[in-house]
């Protein structure tokens, strides 16, 4: 996969982020901070652009003693890259997708995290418990989890969009004013749900279709595009474009006439997580950082600050109920259980990947 869930580098600091009442808790994170010395008192983390918060990074420094700095990228891709050409070797904390966790594990790059070592992993949602792409949550610790769908000009486009079909059937309306995913498995997996296929196909003849389908539709697709859709549609240049649920939340705060859609035929679903790589100079950081996160308070707050969907049930409760109930971010399980988590196929990802670059560079 290409771009993943770029903000704006101009995040809104975590400003009064209160851990009054996590006092225990930074206690055992500082007793353990105190037996690192050198360079273990510098704690390094890769991580997404809109995962990365000053204000978050100064509070956990203050608390345990730690100096974190952040390295930042916009690719699962990109990250992977740099770890096995040898350039990670600084990082205690990587942010990596669920299905690039499962690639991470094949390739033997990360440690079976000690559950022992932490504290707070039963105020996760129960489905976090235990995910498919990472049974018992032994290499990875759920982050942040949304949805991919549609952001529409709900003032131009008056009928909301319910289906991927939508837009194909209102094509000359849309043309050259929407944009999909710059994203190989992300655009063939919608397709292939609106055809009434799975996300993760093995059958080529499916793909085929999809693709035959992403044809038809090209002509009035103004890019494939991750990042920049989100300035175009809030100057008006663009009236509908696919996107990751937690971009969307973005530019709809910015401009409330932006609406956000998960089509009615299904989606994916993600999940964006905490590892500590085998090569982790600093891994008692590392369970520090993983504890910090896995606060109640820390969760609730930097869902809140980042417009991002928890998966700590006992953060999520402590969140207004207006944020509880937006359905962009928390989707009811009706709507969950139509979306599927993206899964590596192996050789078969050549299989997408010939036909992407067919449609692509024709």
């Amino acid at each position: 996969m290409t771009n993943r869930r770029k903000f704006l580098q101009g995040i809104t600091a975590l400003s009064s982020l209160s851990l009054a009442g996590c006092g225990w808790r930074l206690a055992d994170v500082r007793a353990n901070a105190n037996k690192i010395s050198g360079q273990r008192d510098q704690l390094y983390i890769y991580t997404w652009t809109q995962y990365t918060d000053n204000q978050l990074l100064k509070t956990f420094s203050t608390q345990t003693g730690m100096k974190v700095l952040a390295d930042v990228y916009d690719s699962n891709d990109v990250m992977l890259a740099k770890l096995q050409a040898g350039g990670g070797s600084n990082y205690s904390i990587i942010y990596p997708s669920d299905y690039m966790v499962q690639k991470m594990v094949e390739k033997d790059l990360l440690i079976e995290i000690n559950h022992e070592r932490l504290i707070g992993l039963e105020n996760l949602f129960p489905r976090f418990q235990n995910p498919t792409y990472d049974i018992k949550n032994r290499y990875s610790i759920p982050f942040n989890w949304g949805t991919t769908g549609i952001v529409y000009n709900s003032e131009i486009l008056k009928d909301a969009p319910e289906d991927w079909d939508y837009l194909w059937q209102n094509q000359e309306k849309l043309k050259k004013r929407m944009t999909l995913l710059n994203d190989v498995r992300e655009v063939m997996g919608a397709v292939l749900r609106m055809l009434g296929y799975s996300y993760n196909s093995q059958d080529e003849t499916q793909i085929k279709q999809a693709y035959e389908k992403l044809k038809e539709l090209k002509p009035g697709i103004t890019a494939f595009d991750t990042e920049a859709w989100q300035n175009q549609i809030l100057a008006g240049d663009l009236l509908l474009a696919m996107c990751y649920s937690a971009d969307a939340i973005r530019v709809s705060r910015e401009n409330p006439k932006l609406k956000y859609v998960i089509p009615r035929s299904g989606s994916s679903l993600w999940t964006d997580t905490l590892v500590i790589p085998k090569t982790a100079p600093n891994t008692d950081g590392a369970y520090a950082w993983i504890n910090f996160i896995l606060q109640p308070e820390v969760a609730a707050q930097i869902s809140l600050r980042l417009n991002i969907a928890t998966p700590n049930l006992s953060g999520f409760e402590q969140l207004p109920i207006n944020f509880q109930q937006n359905i962009s971010l928390f989707p009811p399980e009706s709507i969950i259980e139509k979306c599927e988590r993206i899964r590596p196929l192996g050789k078969f990802d050549e299989i997408y990947e010939r036909y992407w670059t067919q449609l692509t560079s024709s």
